[in-house]
This record gives C-alpha cells, sequence and structure tokens, in this order.
C-alpha cells in the first residue's frame, strides 16, 4: 500500500503521500484536475511549465493562481498531448463515454498505422536495439515518479536486456504485436521497477 500510495501521490503532484495528505482544498482540487488531464501533461511537465512561468515573472506562484493557471492552460484546451505514460485505466466498451451527452468534443477517426506482427524469437537486432531503448526510457520515467530509497543500488540492478529477454518476452505468446509488446513495457515496468527498488533496500540494509 505504501508504494501505491507514494505513486499516487507523484502522479498527481505532490513529492510524498504525506504531503498530499495535509493539502489544501485547492491543492487537492488542482491535484484533481491533473490526474483527470493526464493524457495532457504529467506532473513533470506542469512543475517544468510551472518553474518557467515562475522565472519569466520572478515570482512564487501561490495555489489558487497554480489551479487558475492549469484550468485556463489545460483543463480547457484540447491540443495537448503529453510524452509521459498515462497509467489510468481507459474505459472498456461497455464504459464508453456518450461524447453528445458529456459535451465533448468529436475527432475524426484516425488512421491506424500497419500493426507488424513478430512472428519468431530471437528479436531481430532492429527490434531488439527497439525494445531495449524503450525500456530504457520508460525505466527512468519510472525512477524519478518511484523515487526508491536507494536509486544508485536500484540502478546498478536494472539490465534493460535482462528484462526483455526474461521477464517481457515469456509472457507473450507468438506471434505477437510489436506494438503491444511495446506498450507492455510502457505499462507494467513499474511493477518491475518496484520489485527492484525492494530488492536494493534489502541490499543496503545488509551491507550495513
Amino acid at each position: 500500500m505504501t508504494n501505491a500510495q507514494h505513486i499516487i501521490a507523484r502522479l498527481v503532484g505532490f513529492y510524498k503521500w504525506g504531503d498530499m495528505a495535509k493539502a489544501s482544498d485547492v491543492e487537492l482540487k488542482l491535484a484533481k484536475l491533473l490526474f483527470d488531464n493526464l493524457h495532457k501533461t504529467s506532473a513533470e511537465q506542469w512543475a517544468w511549465y510551472l518553474r518557467g512561468v515562475e522565472e519569466d515573472n520572478k515570482s512564487i506562484l501561490d495555489a489558487d493562481f497554480k489551479l487558475e493557471i492549469f484550468i485556463q492552460v489545460f483543463a480547457n484546451v484540447n491540443g495537448h498531448q503529453s510524452d509521459f505514460t498515462d497509467y489510468r485505466l481507459t474505459a472498456t466498451k461497455e464504459q464508453d463515454i456518450d461524447i453528445e451527452d458529456e459535451g465533448m468534443e468529436v475527432l475524426p477517426p484516425v488512421k491506424k498505422k500497419r500493426d507488424i506482427k513478430i512472428k519468431t524469437l530471437p528479436l531481430s537486432d532492429r527490434d531488439r536495439k527497439r525494445f531495449i531503448k524503450t525500456a530504457n526510457e520508460v525505466f527512468e520515467k519510472v525512477m524519478w515518479r518511484v523515487e526508491p530509497d536507494n536509486p544508485e543500488l536500484t540502478r546498478e540492478l536494472w539490465n534493460a536486456e535482462v528484462y526483455i529477454d526474461e521477464v517481457l518476452l515469456p509472457k507473450l505468446e507468438l506471434p505477437f504485436s510489436r506494438d503491444y509488446a511495446l506498450y507492455i513495457i510502457d505499462a507494467s515496468l513499474v511493477h518491475h521497477v518496484l520489485r527492484l527498488a525492494v530488492q536494493a533496500d534489502e541490499m543496503a540494509e545488509t551491507s550495513m
């Protein structure tokens, strides 16, 4: 539960769960809006944006002003797209939102790109490099969000190739979609990193 609470707090802009528990009503309202708009901007990107505004104006923004900025710049504006992973569960077909009832903008259908199937293992050199690159990029994002107590040891335990060969690929049944496999990396790596963080904590304790 502690790790889950920490991750939730980080997702909505707090350093830790304790900070979130002590937050004001305005700060919690902003946290809720940030969670609802994770597809537009992440806590990291929002923090960078605020830092730029404060530097440009040579001032520190209060919670009310931050909330007003977020509503005007992100919540009420379509077109933003976060580069970070959106860890929220998406609606199933049975849970689809009635767009007209919600007053949401109807977007034109997006042309789907060709779904590449991986039919044999080992991966080709090109696919393997892409999988490893994706794993390393997601690892860095997860490390920022989780903030393990022993980051150096956690990094020493991390090995993208081992993760691909021993954790990811054994879960997939041939043939599988390359895009789906890359999505699995993005969606599930947080659990693997948490396990590494726990292992790092145990190593740190035994070395004391």
